[in-house]
């Protein structure tokens, strides 16, 4: 089983890197998938062999308006394969009978409101599922989600965006238990062939003011992203990159080595 270097601290329902945030130059990697596109099980073990530390486990939903039209049509293969969230939550038993790859779930309100939010704390908890990612709950709308993922020691994660402000960012960083997301561009999920020019310098800026570490996601799909963004941030997140080839049948672990290794 894989040394992640990532200790999950169950006192505070937070998901923590064993090393000290500023003490990392080199990023861990953080790869999505859509679960129930193609089987889910083996391609999170093929990423992990391929050196993912972290998995989000996005959770199939008709309207996914924060994701670009790979990850939609992921969604809709899925929902039409018949995946309901309580089969995310079979596929994250199944993964954690063979791994302890710290998981992430990632949806959006609708799907844990229908749920039921004690419900759904309860079986992420369950199913060994360390922390909540919901892009478009905010901070200040999540008191009850909080509380109820924090019963169960499941962690919280908030997004920022390039046009967050300063109190914003203080929000979020507060809210978050595991680390921020940074979103690098406006606009939706997809893997881009160059990302925003000013990407570094404001991220930069964002994480001198976190007390968290901060991943960064949304068009990150090369091996030269990834090298530019080393050193500038503790996390990055690839998944459009990796939801294509699970679509298209090719390897998503030779994505992620391509990515990591060139």
């Amino acid at each position: 089983m894989k040394d992640h270097g990532i200790g999950v601290v169950r006192a505070s329902g937070a998901l923590l890197t064993g090393d000290a945030p500023e003490a990392r130059t080199t990023p861990k990697f953080i790869a999505y998938v859509t679960c129930g596109d193609g089987d889910t099980v083996r391609i999170v073990e093929e990423l992990e062999e391929a050196g993912a530390d972290l998995i989000e486990l996005g959770i199939p939903f008709s309207d996914p308006i924060a994701d670009g039209p790979v990850i939609q049509a992921a969604s809709q293969r899925a929902l039409q394969n018949g995946t309901k969230t309580r089969d995310v939550f079979a596929i994250a038993e199944s993964i954690r009978k063979k791994s302890a790859i710290p998981l992430i779930a990632f949806s959006y309100l609708n799907p844990v409101m229908r749920y039921g939010v004690e419900n759904f704390a309860r079986d992420t908890a369950s199913a060994g599922v360390n922390s909540l990612l919901l892009t478009d709950l905010p901070p200040e709308s999540a008191k009850e989600i909080r509380a109820a993922m924090h019963a169960q020691t499941i962690g919280t994660i908030f997004l920022l965006a390039p046009t967050s402000t300063d109190a914003r960012i203080k929000a979020v960083d507060r809210a978050s238990d595991d680390f921020v997301y940074y979103v690098s561009t406006t606009g939706v999920t997809g893997a881009r062939k160059e990302l925003d020019p000013t990407l570094i310098d404001r991220l930069d800026e964002v994480r001198a003011k976190l007390t968290k570490p901060i991943a960064v996601g949304f068009g990150i799909s090369r091996h030269e992203h990834y090298e530019l963004l080393r050193g500038h941030c503790d996390f990055i997140v690839v998944g459009s990159a990796i939801v294509r080839a699970v679509g298209e049948g090719r390897s998503p672990g030779s994505v992620a080595r391509e990515i990591l290794q060139g």
